[in-house]
């Protein structure tokens, strides 16, 4: 008998251990899969106020984007937006959102704001320019630098402040209290947006690589 029993309590510590292992497996998983919830960007956004997702006034169809300067998928998304503004002759409308823990993204808003009031041209010239520049940008020093330059490339002679009272500082910080109310969570984020009242008025682009097909579709939409 106490060989039996002795069997039988070792099956059973057996058993138990197994399962206590299976759980401790299984809540490990479960814990990895938040964590890649987490911090894993949404495949869409869920828009909490669309007010902002319209195109301008006099146009049926166009592109909205919210992006930081700092942004290393703003800046690989940058050239095809530069493409599809030009090839469908739409609005693009580029919102600033720039992200808390980038050194130099906010400064870097205020400065293209700084240029749209030279020309809204410009501006995005030099949002593109930045763009372009972002590997060699790594402080705001680098900043001034390419900032300075493009400033003597196109004629403008940079004030000692840029912003002196503070009011591009406080467009910029609209722009992001304006992300925050539509939901954005991440840059780039990319909207097709269309007035078509029978159709979705806001398509987000997920896989830009669809961008194109998506502004057909909303061109056509609106010729309906």
């Amino acid at each position: 008998m106490p060989s039996v029993f002795a069997s039988f309590c070792r099956r059973h510590l057996l058993h138990a251990g197994f399962a206590l292992g299976l759980l401790s497996f299984l809540l490990l998983a479960a814990a990895a899969t938040g964590a890649c919830a987490q911090f894993g960007a949404p495949a869409t956004t869920r828009v909490n106020d669309p007010a902002a997702l319209k195109p301008p006034p006099g146009s049926h169809v166009a592109l909205v984007e919210f992006e930081d300067l700092e942004c290393p998928d703003c800046a690989r998304a940058n050239p095809l937006m530069m493409e599809a503004a030009e090839k469908y002759k739409i609005p693009w409308v580029r919102h600033d959102f720039p992200l808390p823990f980038h050194a130099w993204s906010f400064q870097a808003a205020v400065n293209a704001r700084f240029f749209d009031t030279k020309s809204k041209r410009m501006g995005d010239d030099y949002r593109n320019f930045i763009f372009a520049s972002q590997p060699q940008i790594e402080t705001l020093s680098d900043l001034a630098k390419f900032t300075q330059q493009f400033a003597e490339e196109h004629k403008v002679a940079l004030p000692f402040a840029l912003d002196p009272m503070g009011r591009l500082a406080a467009e910029v910080k609209a722009d992001y209290a304006l992300g925050q109310r539509v939901g954005i969570e991440h840059t780039p984020t990319i909207w097709v947006v269309t007035d078509a009242s029978h159709a979705a008025p806001f398509v987000e682009v997920v896989d830009r690589t669809k961008l194109f097909q998506l502004i057909d579709a909303a061109l056509a939409e609106t010729q309906r």
